[in-house]
């Protein structure tokens, strides 16, 4: 009976041992970024000016980014309008030790697009209603 108690212990702890080394990287992935590189950054535009901020990132099931809320207009947050944008339209660059995030639309063409509100029920960002 006692070595078959031992016997257990010794497989659970294999078992256990198996399934923490699988859930813990030992290296972060190589090509993989921060996602501060992108949250609550400025983009702008191909001319360097300010459109907007970047007010969420926003993920599909299989952890892939799909999108980008960004707040354009109104100062202060005040009278800001959210619109997505997909992920792939962004583009990075590195300037003066900043991630410079720039797209190829103005501020007027973000703000003339469908704008978007945060559903806090559905945890899920919704059409603006007109």
């Amino acid at each position: 009976m006692r070595n078959f108690a031992i016997g257990c212990l010794l497989a659970v702890a294999t078992v256990t041992g198996s399934y923490a080394a699988t859930t813990v990287l030992k290296t972060a992935p190589a090509d993989s970024w921060t996602i501060t590189n992108y949250y609550k950054q400025s983009v702008y535009d191909p001319k360097e000016s300010k459109i907007g901020d970047i007010d969420d990132v926003l993920v599909d099931r299989s952890g892939k980014i799909t999108g980008l809320v960004v707040g354009v207009g109104g100062f202060l947050g005040v009278g800001e309008k959210d619109v997505i944008v997909p992920f792939a339209s962004i583009k990075t660059a590195k300037k003066n030790d900043k991630w410079w995030l720039t797209l190829d639309e103005t501020k007027d063409d973000l703000k003339n697009a469908a704008g978007y509100k945060y559903d806090r029920a559905s945890t899920t960002w919704v059409p603006e209603k007109k």
